[in-house]
């Protein structure tokens, strides 16, 4: 059997997907082809798996490789050692967790001088030996006999010390006796907390954990992690402990047999063992166990928030005047043509000091007439809601959408090579203007120049491994830019970087291409870019659209392998292909059976004739607008029992956080989502959405606002 197969049949069984489907997935990622690509246009090789499906068997892959590269790396580094009999030999190559590998290794692991070290270079290692057995009967007479002054064992009991000391790292080192205490933890460990000393004041963030202890196993990630961090910042002490004398009982039938002389040694070896060695070993190995568990959770939620903030409703291509909103130093205007453009900006001074409401109203009125405005865009940051008063309180010759845009992370765009880049002669106030215009018109397209961590919908996300959580978010921005279709003679280079196949490099050359050449005619003059070659024209040409293409299906969501399929249809019903476009009457005639061949089955025929009755479409959902309630505008108008229209900004695994316009998120809390038990709030509710809310708690000092969806009419 092959590594491969061997590969697929373990993660086969695992997922318990079908063994071939798993096959031709480790095949494909083997060649390149990207999740997106697999999951849109390889159906019929895997069975139509999805992209979690994909990614799943992809990470236990990477996983199962690491595992063997690891038992490779143990096996030569014990055979060189000369230490590698058959027994041992059999036993790593049984393993199949990374921790069974590294517990089987660990007595043969380089390690820093320990006093068990120290004894075996007295001598002391055939005492330990013996006593070890605790078959002898007349230790007294044995001990003398190792007494070496010239190795520094003066006398019996620094002998038996040394010995004793060898012992207990050898139990230490046992993997039967480490894997029973580790189940044991695993059941029944506890984890707790204390406030530091003299650190109260510092730590009352975290006061509900200052006298805090609950079983480890059952403790929610977020709990978890907000425990990890006032440790790390050193205001609270945090220890994971099980019963010890439960520790030693599962230990003791191991080492200690009762009707020996030298038993009463060996529960002193092994006592010495769990209290120095294997609890420290063990609590320090499960406590990394369940952070990465809650750093998993984290970077869950934090990668379903951005796939939901991704895939917010576009507005679309309008004329759109944004504000930047400020008080001391004004409010940022600019106005962008419908492809996003920037046409002009300006500063208008409506609020304190100033307070030129007058001017501004007038300028705002004589730039949307002078450029057919359709949209205002205001970000919702400081000065926000004054500043989407004052635009409401405008008379404009026209109807006009004024809209509250999230700019979370607009300033880090501003600032940001990308920014500079883009807008190399205006300021940073003028960049994040045009970001909260751009956000308006289309999320997906200006977000992705943002680094995900900047944009503020994460749990914890500082305190996760950082690693895990790029390559996740990473993952989801290239699944949304993928789903969504990416417009190849408008698109950004950074838009261009996540379509798949492409990356940094090939999206900037691109560009230059793009920009000494002129616009794309066809999807294959991609061919004609230097560098991009037949692989990456495969898994990224699907995802890339050209309106005004030379062929009609540059358009679309068909893939260019598939365009002869399309040929067949439109002459079997005798049709050019531009008339079969967007014709569902005429696509619900074709019978997907009478077109499938060796390449293509009924599952490409069938997303085939889906793409041609709408193509090119877009996943996301109609743009929709929300306006908080006027009278509401500080935290300190709010009073227990309003009910107000809010906009949900972040999720995580505690609840979700709403926006209702007083500069404050409240919080939902899970137990607050529904009239009903809620495991997961992305059940009940999603980044963006709009929801009724009640308040229940107001705590203006804190800055914390306690809301309730109980019992309260939800929008629809």
């Amino acid at each position: 059997m092959t590594e491969t197969t061997h590969f697929s049949t373990q993660i086969s069984k695992q997922l318990l997907i079908e063994h071939q489907a798993v096959r031709q997935v480790i095949k494909l990622l083997g060649e390149g082809a990207t999740i997106p690509f697999i999951a849109r246009y390889r159906k019929e090789m895997t069975g139509s798996l999805d992209e979690v499906q994909i990614a799943t068997i992809q990470k236990l892959l990477e996983q199962l490789e690491a595992l063997e590269k690891r038992r490779a790396f143990i096996l030569e580094s014990i055979a060189a050692e000369g230490k590698l009999d058959d027994q041992l030999k059999l036993s790593i190559m049984q393993a199949t967790t990374m921790q069974r590998l590294e517990d089987l290794y660990l007595p043969y692991k380089p390690k820093r001088r320990t006093r068990a070290t120290i004894a075996r270079e007295k001598g002391l290692e055939p005492l330990a030996a013996v006593i070890m057995k605790q078959e002898i009967t007349d230790l007294d007479k044995l001990l003398p006999t190792f007494v070496k002054t010239e190795k520094a064992v003066n006398n019996s009991s620094e002998a038996l010390a040394g010995a004793l000391d060898i012992m207990a790292e050898w139990m230490a080192e046992n993997p039967t006796a480490r894997e029973r205490i580790r189940k044991l933890y695993h059941q029944q460990a506890q984890i707790s907390a204390t406030v530091v000393k003299d650190k109260l004041e510092e730590a009352k963030t975290y006061s509900n954990y200052f006298d805090w202890n609950e079983q480890l196993p059952k403790a929610p990630s977020h709990r978890l992690l907000a425990l990890f961090r006032a440790e790390q910042e050193g205001l609270l002490k945090v220890k994971v402990t099980v019963e010890g004398e439960e520790a030693l009982a599962r230990l003791s039938s191991l080492f200690v047999k009762r009707q020996s002389t030298t038993a009463e040694l060996c529960d002193q070896a092994l006592k010495d063992s769990y209290k120095r060695l294997i609890a420290p070993s063990i609590e320090n190995e499960v406590r990394a166990f369940y952070k990465e568990k809650a750093d998993a959770k984290a970077i869950e939620v934090f990668a379903e928030n951005l796939r939901q903030l991704l895939l917010t409703p576009p507005l679309g291509g309008k004329k759109v005047l944004a504000i930047d909103p400020g008080f001391r130093t004004g409010c940022k205007v600019v106005i962008l043509d419908r492809q996003g453009q920037l046409m002009h900006n300006d500063t208008i001074y409506p609020h304190p000091p100033q307070r030129e409401s007058k001017q501004a109203i007038q300028k705002i009125n004589n730039l949307v007439n002078a450029h057919q405005v359709e949209v205002i865009a205001i970000g919702n940051g400081t000065a926000g809601r004054e500043t989407e008063d004052l635009v409401r309180s405008i008379r404009f010759d026209r109807d006009l959408m004024a809209v509250m845009v999230n700019e979370s992370g607009a300033s880090v765009y501003s600032a940001s090579k990308v920014a500079r880049d883009e807008f190399p002669d205006y300021d940073i106030t003028v960049r994040g203007a045009v970001s909260i215009g751009r956000r308006l018109m289309d999320p997906l397209a200006e977000l992705v120049k943002i680094d995900p961590k900047s944009i503020g919908v994460g749990q914890y996300q500082h305190d996760v491994n950082q690693k895990a959580l790029q390559d996740s978010l990473s993952l989801t921005v290239e699944s949304c830019v993928n789903s969504v279709g990416v417009e190849l003679n408008t698109a950004s280079e950074q838009l261009l970087s996540y379509v798949s196949g492409l990356g940094p490099q090939l999206a900037a050359t691109i560009i230059r291409y793009r920009n000494e050449n002129g616009a794309f005619k066809e999807r294959k003059e991609l061919l004609r870019v230097p560098r991009l070659g037949q692989k990456a024209f495969e898994q990224s040409a699907g995802f890339l659209r050209i309106r005004q293409s030379k062929n009609p299906l540059d358009a679309s969501g068909v893939h260019p392998e598939s365009y002869y399929i399309v040929e067949n249809i439109a002459k079997s019903l005798k049709r050019p292909i531009a008339e079969l476009i967007g014709n569902s009457s005429l696509i619900k005639t074709v019978d997907p059976k009478s077109f499938t061949d060796k390449q293509a089955g009924i599952e490409t025929l069938t997303d085939i004739l889906a793409e041609l009755e709408k193509p090119g479409r877009d996943p996301r959902a109609s743009f929709e607008t929300v306006s908080f309630s006027k009278d509401i505008r500080k935290i300190s108008d709010l009073k227990e029992g309003m009910q107000l229209t809010g906009i949900v900004t972040n999720i995580t695994a505690f609840g979700a956080f709403v926006d209702i316009g007083v500069h404050q998120d409240g919080l939902v809390h899970i137990s607050e989502l529904a009239d009903r038990f809620v495991k997961d709030p992305n059940e009940v509710v999603q980044l963006n959405q709009k929801v009724m809310v009640r308040i229940l708690a107001v705590d203006e000092e804190r800055k914390r606002i306690t809301l309730s969806m109980k019992a309260v009419l939800q929008h629809t």
